[in-house]
């Protein structure tokens, strides 16, 4: 169950807390999850700097950590970790992104990733996995004793991941998605919602989706001729709730950039034209 407050323990190694922030964009809540026991327990997530939360994670801890670890920067997701690093005396892993308003700029790492870094504790290892596109500074981190990835924003469960340019990318998002394909992956847990139980399926599905969606924007663009985002989104997304058309307008444009790239579109003025037949 994704109740806020509760210790839920998915394996001997992990355990998930949920943080009191539900809604459109974070379903039931930030899920925060807890690696490892004792002295080497990282952090993953800990999500926004809500005090029962911090609370939460600090008792289920026992008031002992040996890293906290972060996804990305987004406020729903990094905003608790400068707090507990300083409280419990960890250093803050992640990375770090330009300012563009959406961002959590408390976080500042003590230690920069790359792609392939592992982080090890007791009995578990984590390698990070770059995988931009949501925003340009995500990473995913795979357990590799258990298989299962820690995948944030990258993919969630009951909704698709919005991409926010100029730091999100549909390009790179897709590629990012495919790059998991390359690990040795079963489940996904991911930032919001419960396990995933296949994440081959789940991500060739979400790949599917994202290019079904790119057909509909250039069919579109087709459609209605050359248009802004306002006209184009209710045609686009005419089977989304139009009380979500303002995020929906956010990864078309996403869209529209990788078409643009691909010679597929153009704009001029904000008015966006397909190109070609």
């Amino acid at each position: 169950m994704l109740t806020p407050g509760v210790v839920h323990t998915l394996s001997d190694r992990v355990r998930r807390l949920v943080a009191p922030n539900p809604g459109p964009m974070t379903g039931p809540g930030t899920n925060t999850y807890l690696i490892g026991s004792g002295n080497n327990v990282a952090i993953l997530d800990p999500g926004p700097a809500i005090d029962s939360h911090i609370e939460a994670i600090v008792d289920a801890c026992a008031g002992k950590a040996s890293q906290v670890v972060c996804t990305h920067t987004h406020p729903d997701h990094s905003p608790a970790a400068a707090i507990l690093a300083q409280r419990l005396n960890v250093p803050m892993i992640g990375a770090v992104t330009a300012d563009d308003r959406h961002q959590d700029l408390t976080f500042q790492p003590d230690i920069d990733l790359s792609d392939a870094d592992l982080i090890e504790g007791d009995g578990w290892t984590l390698c990070a996995i770059a995988t931009p596109g949501h925003v340009d500074n995500h990473y995913c981190y795979l357990l590799q004793e258990e298989g299962l990835v820690f995948a944030g924003d990258h993919i969630m469960n009951g909704s698709t991941v919005v991409i926010v340019p100029p730091g999100g990318s549909m390009q790179a998002y897709i590629a990012s998605l495919r790059k998991l394909l390359d690990y040795d992956v079963t489940a996904v847990a991911p930032g919001h919602g419960e396990i995933i139980p296949d994440c081959r399926g789940e991500v060739e599905k979400l790949v599917r989706h994202r290019l079904m969606r790119e057909h509909k924007v250039m069919s579109g663009l087709r459609k209605v001729g050359p248009a802004n985002l306002d006209t184009l989104v209710v045609v686009v997304y005419d089977d989304v709730d139009p009380a979500l058309h303002e995020w929906a307008k956010l990864s078309m444009l996403a869209h529209l950039i990788k078409l643009q790239s691909e010679g597929s579109a153009a704009v001029q003025r904000d008015i966006w034209q397909a190109v070609g037949s």
